[in-house]
């Protein structure tokens, strides 16, 4: 098959739409009708998952949804009817790819001889038993710490304490069969009614198509490279490689250097080949996104920013702003300033902001005050 190029712009349009960001958030649906629920929507951040799911045109309730440490060891949103498939997506896809994902966590274990997937089924199982009722966090980290031998600890320098390690602990809630309270911090843990606790019975490489992680990548950050969903996961090239779809299309991008790496090369699904080169649309939509944004996700950073300067402004160590994106590209970084009930928005144009950008700006930050149930005292721009 020839191999298809397309510009960064038909890129990024097509992740765009992907993401369904060109959907009118007015119209209300349910949770269940964001498409990334099958990937999960990072909840981080003030306004987090809601606030990524609201602008898609879902008015999804706690009721309709499960939050769970998953991809990253971040907390994510998922349809609750698809906890269990999403608990087989996104565990390990094998004992090295395990071993790689809890990081330092992974050299005393195995200098104990203790696998990394059979020390994942150990805190899942400990903290099954001590999860009976809502418990906060650091209870539960607490009272494992009592419980695992010492390669499972590290010492805390920041809290002069030993605990048990984190991604470790992460990693194996969801498998315990338990789920985060929504919008508690220090967070709270409790079972998932009617969820027989995975507990990796079965591994990533065992998912179904549409939760599978690997694919979804390429579902929603393609044309994608091995590399990037690697990173994007904190799993192992090797796995991933492994799990790449044999069906994935080469695509590649104008501008971009030609490799013969694999593993640095653009792919596709076969059925999203026709809808990357077609027609944007004339019609301008902008989004007011948060600094967690499924969208701000990706892992080639330079596709969507290209100045470096920019990128690090995006995407800085800590502090992250929002973005203003319209049609895909972003134009503008966002950051609030609150005083009380009173929401202002800080707005760092980087194109020239039309009229109608601005008015769109402005309907998209009342949007966002009133999910945050403030009133918006303004836009100030840079």
């Amino acid at each position: 098959m020839t191999t298809v190029t397309v510009s960064a712009d038909a890129l990024r349009h097509f992740r765009f739409r992907r993401h369904q960001l060109d959907r009118d958030p007015a119209v209300g649906g349910k949770g269940s009708d964001v498409a990334l629920l099958d990937y999960g929507v990072q909840d981080t951040g003030p306004d987090g998952a809601a606030w990524a799911l609201a602008i898609r045109g879902a008015a999804a309730s706690p009721v309709d949804l499960v939050y769970a440490w998953t991809l990253r060891g971040a907390p994510h949103a998922y349809r609750r009817g698809d906890v269990e498939a999403i608990a087989v997506a996104t565990a390990p896809m094998s004992e090295t790819d395990a071993g790689k994902r809890i990081f330092d966590a992974n050299k005393p274990l195995k200098a104990a001889g203790i696998p990394a997937l059979e020390a994942l089924r150990a805190i899942a199982g400990h903290q099954r038993k001590i999860v009976r009722t809502p418990t906060v966090k650091g209870e539960v980290s607490s009272r494992l710490t009592e419980v695992v031998d010492q390669p499972y600890l590290r010492s805390c320098k920041p809290c002069n304490a030993i605990h048990i390690y984190e991604n470790p602990f992460r990693m194996a809630a969801l498998q315990a069969g338990l789920e985060l309270e929504p919008d508690t911090s220090p967070p709270v843990l409790h079972r998932i009614k009617g969820l027989k606790p995975p507990m990796y019975r079965h591994l990533g490489d065992e998912a179904e198509p549409r939760f599978d992680v690997v694919r979804n990548y390429l579902r929603f950050y393609g044309p994608a490279r091995i590399r990037d969903a690697a990173e994007f996961l904190d799993a192992r090239q090797a796995d991933v490689e492994q799990a790449w779809p044999a069906d994935a299309v080469e695509i590649r991008v104008k501008g971009e250097a030609a490799s013969t790496a694999r593993a640095q090369r653009r792919f596709i699904l076969p059925k999203d080949a026709e809808a990357l080169t077609a027609d944007a649309g004339a019609a301008k939509t902008l989004r007011l996104l948060g600094p967690y944004d499924p969208y701000l996700q990706l892992r080639d950073r330079t596709v969507l920013v290209t100045d470096e300067k920019r990128r690090k402004a995006l995407w800085p160590v800590i502090g992250r702003p929002g973005a203003v994106v319209a049609n895909g590209d972003v134009v503008a970084l966002w950051r609030p300033r609150t005083s009380g009930q009173r929401l202002r928005l800080a707005i760092e144009p980087w194109t020239r902001l039309t009229k109608p950008d601005r008015t769109a700006l402005e309907e998209q930050a009342e949007r966002l005050a009133a999910h945050r149930g403030v009133t918006l005292a303004g836009l100030a721009f840079d």
